[in-house]
C-alpha cells in the first residue's frame, strides 16, 4: 500500500528526500493529511500550510466544508501528530475579492460558476504558491486525486486512477510554471487506500466525511450566499415559455440553472401535448429578469466558445482533430473538434453529438484523444447557444 520508493520517484526531485522541504496545503481533511503523512514517511522535510478563508466565527458553525474553523484545528492536530511545522495563512480578503465576489457576479449574470477552480487559480496556486517558495520549498504538494508525470521532458497532468475521485476537471487551469512546482502524491491511490493509510498512521481524520459543499456555501444553498453578498440586487421576475407567455413568477434568476428540471414551480398546464409537459430551464435572461422554460429539445447545444484558456501542451493550435471534452465534473467526456486561437485566448468547440444543459460560467476541460487520461487544458464557457438562442 505504501511504496516510499515509488513516492520518492514520483516526487521528481534530485538527491535525497531529506534535502527537500515540501510544503503541503493542509485543509484538515483526510486527503491532505495523508499527503503530509506519506511525505514524512518518505523522509522529506514537510511543512503544513492551511488557509483561513473567511470569518472564524461563521466557519465554526458549519461542518463538513474545507477550510472552516474546525478544519483548521484538524490540520493543526495532524501536523502535531506527524511532528511537522504548521502555519495558518489568513487569506480572507483575497478570497473575498478573488473568489466570492466573482461567484456572486457570475450568478447574477445567469451563469453557473465553479468557485473551487477560481480558488485554485488565484489564492491556492498563486498566493499560497508564493508563500511556499518563500519558505524555501522545493515543491508544494496537495491532496488532489490527479497525477503529474513527465512527457517529453516536461511535466504533464493525468487523471487520477480512482475515477470516482479524479479531480482533473478542477485543475485544468494549472499553468506549466505551476506544474513545475506542484506535486500530487495521491494520484495513484484510491480513496479507500487513502483512508486505510490514515488509519495506519492513527490520524484523527481517518473517518472524517468528505466535503460535499463549496466551503463558503452552507448546505449547498448557493442563492442564500449570493443574496447575502449582493443585497438588494435580486428582484422577482417572470417565468416564461419559449414563446414569451408568462407561466409564473420567480424570486430571482439565481435560484435556477440551465437544464434544471425540478423545482421550477410551474404546475400542470391544460391543452399541452404530453411531450411538452415536462419543463426545463432553457435560458436565463438577466436583462429582462426572466427564466425561460421549455421542452428538453431546446437545450440542444452543438458548439461552445471558451475563454481564458490554459493549455498544458506545447502546440495547442494543432488540436484541430478529435478531442475529448468534459463539460461537468460529474459527466463523462464527449467527443468533438476544437479550433484554438492563441491570440485572443479563446477556442471554439464543435461537438460530434449535441449536448444538453450546457451553461456559461462552467468549465470545458480537454483531454488527449490518443490518451484520454492526459489533460490538455481547457477554458471557461462564455457562449453556449442552444435551440432557443
Amino acid at each position: 500500500m505504501i511504496n516510499c520508493s515509488q513516492l520518492i520517484e514520483d516526487m521528481d526531485l534530485e538527491g535525497n528526500p531529506s534535502d527537500h522541504r515540501i510544503v503541503v496545503a493542509m485543509s484538515g481533511g483526510v486527503d491532505s493529511s495523508v499527503t503530509a503523512a506519506l511525505l514524512v514517511k518518505a523522509g522529506f522535510n514537510v511543512v503544513g500550510l492551511t488557509m483561513q478563508l473567511y470569518d472564524h466565527g461563521k466557519a465554526l458553525q458549519k461542518k463538513g466544508a474545507c477550510c472552516a474553523g474546525s478544519d483548521i484545528n484538524d490540520a493543526r492536530s495532524v501536523a502535531n501528530k506527524l511532528g511537522i511545522a504548521h502555519y495558518v495563512l489568513n487569506y480572507e480578503n483575497l478570497f473575498q475579492d478573488q473568489v466570492m465576489e466573482d461567484f456572486a457576479d457570475s450568478y447574477l449574470k445567469g451563469e453557473t460558476p465553479i468557485p473551487c477552480i477560481r480558488c485554485n487559480q488565484t489564492v491556492k496556486f498563486t498566493d499560497m504558491f508564493d508563500r511556499a517558495k518563500k519558505l524555501g520549498a522545493s515543491a508544494m504538494a496537495t491532496g488532489h486525486y490527479i497525477r503529474r508525470k513527465r512527457k517529453f521532458g516536461k511535466p504533464a497532468l493525468y487523471k487520477g486512477i480512482d475515477n470516482f475521485k479524479d479531480q482533473s476537471y478542477f485543475l485544468f487551469a494549472t499553468t506549466n510554471e505551476q506544474l513545475e512546482f506542484l506535486r500530487f502524491p495521491l494520484g495513484s491511490l484510491t480513496k479507500d487506500e487513502t483512508r486505510n493509510i490514515a488509519k495506519l498512521y492513527e490520524l484523527n481524520v481517518a473517518e472524517k466525511p468528505d466535503s460535499q459543499d463549496i466551503c463558503f456555501v452552507p448546505e449547498g444553498k448557493y442563492a442564500d450566499v449570493v443574496r447575502k453578498l449582493r443585497p438588494g440586487s435580486i428582484d422577482k421576475g417572470d417565468i416564461v415559455d419559449i414563446k414569451g407567455n408568462i407561466l409564473g413568477q420567480h424570486n430571482g434568476i439565481i435560484d435556477y440553472t440551465i437544464g434544471q428540471r425540478k423545482g421550477i414551480g410551474i404546475g400542470g398546464r391544460k391543452g399541452v401535448e404530453d411531450k411538452d409537459t415536462i419543463l426545463y430551464v432553457i435560458e436565463l435572461d438577466p436583462y429582462k429578469n426572466q427564466v425561460i422554460v421549455g421542452p428538453k429539445e431546446y437545450l440542444k447545444c452543438k458548439e461552445i466558445v471558451i475563454n481564458e484558456c490554459n493549455w498544458i501542451t506545447e502546440n495547442p493550435q494543432k488540436m484541430k482533430s478529435k478531442v475529448w471534452v468534459k463539460l461537468r465534473n460529474s459527466s463523462d467526456p464527449v467527443s468533438g473538434k476544437i479550433n484554438v486561437d492563441l491570440e485572443t485566448g479563446s477556442s471554439a468547440l464543435l461537438f460530434d453529438e449535441p449536448q444538453y444543459g450546457v451553461s456559461t460560467g462552467q468549465a470545458a476541460v480537454v483531454y488527449n484523444p490518443e490518451d484520454t487520461e492526459h489533460v490538455l487544458g481547457g477554458g471557461w464557457i462564455t457562449k453556449a447557444p442552444n435551440m432557443l438562442s
